[in-house]
């Protein structure tokens, strides 16, 4: 692998126009590396968004086996990077060699699968409704349709996930698989990862004869940021990281002369429910499992179970004693950043009294109150990025409902309730349905599967648009849009809705599903 140039990717080229520089940094050590990193150009983000738009309309692109030739080719690449990259990780964030190399093998892995599915074609949609010559007393079109992709697609990478929601990611590898030519701006957290990473892309694109602009990497903050999601070339966004970041990219989507989508996945506090015959019976051993999940990575999980709803019972006490010891005892481990850091450790002294040490690492933390002191502070709904849980103690049945009624939009909810209570206790999970994207039952939230009815999204401040997911297959659709085409000669359909390209594809003939040899 080549050396790191600091510098940005627009298209084929390794460019450095702008004048401001990043640095990378160790949050574990403080220490900062020998590279620097150039900020991003007005001009360089110009010329990345056009590229992109032209690339957009590229055939080698646009055509399905090249394209999925191509994100598998990304993903050996990937597969082949060795210790620079993990040690760029490692050095960047703070995290263990372990971490690092399984969050490599669910990056390489979500990629072959994206490069799988596209190829069986679902994500198309396709249609057909076949003409009807002698209907009265209006004959019946040749109606046929299907999903396009969008064009551009802006990908802000996560902070807390260096791989795997990252430069070459799930967002990344979705929009591909669509269709959608991307420029990543990386976090720049990640920059000695992002570069590598970029670099395997850059070799996939030109093995694979993919055209000038498929990809673009470019570093900077909200300035970039701003002018990416502003440029007049770029279709949609995609934006994993804090509600406040993703209001904003927002609201620069809406002050454009032609709005965009902004998939956002943002804030969340993933309530856990336990009953209080559960807490009793599972006393020996779940306060160290939900331990375990606040903990992990040093709790900067968007699915962190931030939030436990105990029924008040004979061992609620005991409970909630055990837990925190639990929490208190983990060595502390290092935060992604310093700035993560300075926002948890305010958050924590204003809600407990104590501090996070030393600087940059944390152990865990966990805050009881009572379920009247949670419905009459709405900040205590706030999320705390880090390992830090609030116990809320419930008191009865009516109060417990009033609670998961006023819950905002969560990714996750969970519930440790004992079988022969689910019955008994339906409406309070049908309540807590309607405000996850995803519920579990006595398991904790942290842990996304890579699969085809994974949902990672939530209603409102989980996602910015709850009808999708940011896991699994059904991300490609983020990146999709429908066309009809009438009355179209044959030769000139598009392959996939001609009578050959639908002989090859799942499709609808007159709303009837048809799955080629399936």
């Amino acid at each position: 692998m080549e050396t790191l140039t600091g510098k940005n990717l627009i298209g084929n080229t390794w460019s450095s126009r702008g004048n401001a520089v990043l640095s990378p940094i160790n949050p574990a050590t403080g220490s900062a590396s020998e590279t620097e990193f150039f900020v991003a150009s007005p001009e360089e983000i110009d010329s990345a968004g056009e590229l992109a738009s032209r690339a957009a309309l590229d055939p080698n692109f646009l055509d399905l086996r090249k394209r999925s030739a191509f994100i598998y080719e990304i993903a050996d690449q990937i597969e082949q990077l060795g210790d620079q990259l993990v040690e760029a990780a490692c050095f960047e964030t703070g995290l263990p060699e372990a971490r690092i190399m399984g969050e490599k093998g669910r990056t390489v892995f979500q990629l072959r699968q994206f490069a799988q599915h596209m190829l069986a074609g679902f994500h198309l949609d396709l249609s057909w409704d076949q003409a009807e010559t002698e209907r009265v007393p209006i004959p019946k079109p040749d109606i046929r349709k299907m999903n396009i992709p969008v064009g551009p697609v802006a990908v802000f990478s996560a902070g807390n996930f260096p791989l795997a929601f990252s430069t070459a990611g799930g967002d990344t590898a979705s929009a591909l698989a669509a269709g959608c030519p991307v420029i990543l701006k990386g976090h720049e957290g990640h920059l000695m990862t992002n570069e590598i990473v970029s670099q395997a892309i850059l070799k996939a694109a030109e093995k694979c004869s993919m055209p000038d602009g498929v990809f673009s990497f470019v570093n900077g903050g909200y300035d970039v940021g701003e002018q990416l999601v502003k440029d007049p070339n770029i279709s949609s966004i995609a934006f994993t990281g804090s509600t406040t970041g993703g209001k904003a990219l927002i609201a620069y989507a809406r002050e454009r002369d032609e709005p965009i989508p902004v998939f956002c996945e943002m804030g969340s506090i993933n309530p856990v429910l336990v009953s209080s015959s559960y807490q009793e019976n599972h006393l020996d051993d779940l306060p160290e499992i939900l331990a375990g999940s606040i903990f992990l990575g040093t709790g900067q999980f968007c699915t962190n179970p931030g939030l436990l709803l105990l029924e008040k019972g004979s061992k609620t006490s005991d409970f909630v004693e055990k837990l925190s010891k639990s929490l208190g005892a983990q060595n502390p481990t290092p935060m992604l950043s310093s700035k993560i850091f300075e926002g948890f450790s305010t958050r924590v002294k204003q809600l407990t009294g104590e501090e996070p040490s030393p600087k940059n690492h944390s152990s865990g933390f966990l805050l009881s109150v009572s379920g009247e002191q949670f419905l009459q502070d709405k900040k205590l709904q706030e999320e705390v990025f880090g390992p830090f849980s609030l116990a809320v103690i419930i008191e009865n049945q009516e109060e417990l409902q009033q609670i998961l009624s006023s819950l905002e939009g969560q990714l996750t909810g969970s519930l440790y309730i004992e079988e022969d209570e689910l019955h008994e206790k339906g409406a309070y999970w049908s309540v807590l349905t309607r405000r996850v994207g995803r519920i579990i039952y006595n398991g904790v939230p942290t842990g996304v599967e890579v699969c085809p009815s994974m949902n990672h999204g939530g209603p409102w401040p989980a996602s910015s648009d709850q009808r999708f997911t940011s896991v699994g297959f059904d991300a490609i659709r983020r990146f999709l849009r429908p066309v009809s085409f009438q009355d179209f000669p044959e030769k000139h359909l598009p392959f996939e809705l001609s009578r050959e390209g639908l002989s090859s594809f799942p499709h609808r003939l007159n709303g009837q599903l048809i799955v080629p040899n399936g």
